[in-house]
């Protein structure tokens, strides 16, 4: 049995907030999910996949081809009245956007959570863009935990919220939220819980042609207005303190300031507000907060969203109080904060001095090593781009070659001695960029996706290059898994985990589906061979895709060779 099925209700359990997370919504009844794996939100994908391997857990989870996908999955389970969550890291927002924009308008019956993992700093992603501002936009209810413990009673929170004001609700993660472990006291799982919905036809509610998204428009609006009463009084806004300085935080941020607050012993000097419910603002809190408050330090990572709402609702109501943070200069807009950060920023506020950690003196100690990121000794995808290199050095194509890449482990094709990715913006732009360079220069092309990018969104650029008689050479590097985030399974592998018992998908019908006709397959360890493949197409004018087919060397190890 899985851990997060254990139905000890008052016990402790030491989770991952990602743990949490699932586990909170396991105690809420939930009955569909579905996901596409990306750090930092993968491990709640995984743990939900585990558990449905336990026929007891009644519920049906998906690793859907994208972000979009997954969340119109949950869409239409809410829509049926049942329990449903997505999950997904912050650019994966962006992809099911779309959705996520009509979703408000159409609203929702069972309660649906949307899990959205931020990446400040930039651990593991191409931005670190603050996702904050999709609730904003689409003007829908968000929630920030601040602790493993918040995130499992969030989550159960927002499902309620949900179902109370038909709309999805956020939750908001970050990396050190989502990967922070801390003792979580379990509640009870249901006894029982509905696993089959029914949809009612309404196309006056759930088909958005103009005249019913106008009026759908109005309805969110009024939703909003509910949700943001809810926010006046929300037991996760919680104020303490007093004085006539104030501090307003959200998510791990808030765990350095209340530290800094302890730390400078300044509890009777400082105000503070931690918002667990960071969309709607309620303006009425907002008054009630800054009544007696002379300055207020606003400790958030990323974008000025609270400070500047803070601001505009202390000039709408004349209230003179100085409004600190990133565009005073106290905080910065880049990167995740750390405590000693968010310490310093409130000492200057306070005029205090504070005292550096003393740090040992480490003069005579050797330099530790660099360790870059590397692909795996033994990753077939280290053979591939060798086999390209060598083909292009071959032709003489190598140095004036354009080299478009994809997000996946072969990304590190990037650092010496490959050194074979010139271009990225996101899943799945190796393709549609190498369109582009086709049309803009005489330079020959070789553009790099793994499988699973490539079903994530690399089908439709594909048949866009055919129509659009586009030359360049794909390689299509499948490894039978997607690796990068954990060996999560995509409809390419051949190579299953226990348990799971799904249609192949073979990547070379889609791409001849598509309409290429050159179309080849190669064993990267087959380097001779692999080269020849590789000139042979190289030396074409057209459209060609190399399929280079080795499973992951360690995703082998996990699941045994089984076919």
């Amino acid at each position: 049995m899985h851990q997060l099925l254990t139905d000890q209700p008052g016990s402790k359990m030491l989770l991952l907030g990602n743990e949490a997370i699932v586990r909170g919504a396991l105690e809420a009844g939930l009955a569909i999910a579905a996901a596409y794996p990306g750090t930092p939100s993968s491990e709640i994908g995984n743990n939900l996949f585990q558990i449905t391997q336990d026929p007891s857990a009644r519920l049906y989870f998906e690793f859907s081809t994208n972000e979009k996908v997954a969340m119109e999955v949950a869409s239409a389970a809410s829509a049926a009245g049942l329990r449903s969550l997505t999950c997904l890291k912050h650019v994966g927002l962006n992809v099911a956007s779309d959705v996520l924009m009509t979703l408000a308008y159409v609203g929702t019956r069972g309660g649906m959570v949307i899990v959205n993992a931020d990446d400040p700093s930039m651990h593991s992603s191409q931005n670190e863009q603050d996702n904050r501002y999709y609730a904003r936009l689409a003007g829908l209810p968000m929630l920030e935990p601040t602790s493993p413990q918040e995130a499992k009673d969030m989550v159960i929170h927002a499902f309620e919220l949900s179902e109370y004001l038909e709309l999805p609700v956020l939750v908001r993660t970050t990396t050190r939220t989502s990967h922070v472990r801390g003792p979580v006291v379990l509640g009870k799982l249901p006894d029982s819980k509905k696993t089959s919905g029914r949809f009612e036809k309404d196309p006056g509610r759930w088909v958005p042609v103009p005249a019913v998204a106008r009026i759908r428009h109005k309805v969110l609006l009024e939703r909003m207005q509910k949700a943001e009463e809810k926010a006046g009084t929300s037991g996760f806004n919680i104020t303490t303190g007093s004085g006539a300085t104030g501090i307003i935080s959200s998510g791990v941020a808030a765990c350095y300031a209340a530290d800094a607050i302890s730390e400078l012993d300044c509890g009777n000097q400082v105000k503070f507000l931690r918002l667990g419910m960071t969309h709607p603002h309620s303006e009425a809190m907002f008054l009630d907060f800054l009544e007696g408050l002379e300055q207020v330090l606003v400790v958030e990572e990323l974008e000025p969203f609270i400070e500047d709402s803070l601001k505009a609702t202390a000039q709408a109501n004349g209230i003179d109080v100085q409004v600190l943070g990133k565009k005073s200069g106290h905080l910065p807009r880049l990167y995740e904060f750390d405590p000693l950060q968010v310490k310093t920023a409130l000492a200057r506020v306070l005029k205090t001095d504070i005292q550096e950690p003393e740090k040992p003196d480490l003069s005579s100690l050797p330099p530790l090593p660099m360790r870059p990121p590397s692909l795996c000794k033994g990753c077939p995808h280290r053979e591939t781009y060798m086999a390209a290199k060598e083909a292009l050095k071959q032709l003489g194509m190598e140095e004036n070659a354009i080299y478009p890449t994809d997000i996946g482990c072969y990304t590190l094709g990037l650092l010496p001695p490959i050194q074979m990715a010139d271009y990225l913006l996101c899943m799945g732009s190796s393709v549609g960029t190498s369109a582009g360079f086709s049309a803009g220069t005489d330079q020959k092309i070789v553009s790099f996706i793994g499988d699973s990018t490539f079903f994530h969104s690399g089908i439709s650029s594909l048949a866009n290059a055919v129509h659009n008689r586009h030359r360049f050479c794909l390689v299509i590097l499948d490894n039978s898994t997607t690796a990068m985030t954990g060996h999560q399974p995509n409809p390419g592998i051949e190579f299953t985990p226990p348990g799971y018992d799904h249609p192949r998908i073979p990547i070379e019908q889609v791409v001849r589906g598509c309409g290429v006709k050159v179309v080849e397959k190669i064993n990267p360890y087959r380097k001779k061979e692999a080269v020849e493949v590789f000139k042979s197409v190289l030396a074409r004018d057209e459209l060609c895709v190399v399929i280079a087919e080795a499973p992951c060397v360690l995703y082998i190890k996990k699941v045994g060779g089984k076919k």
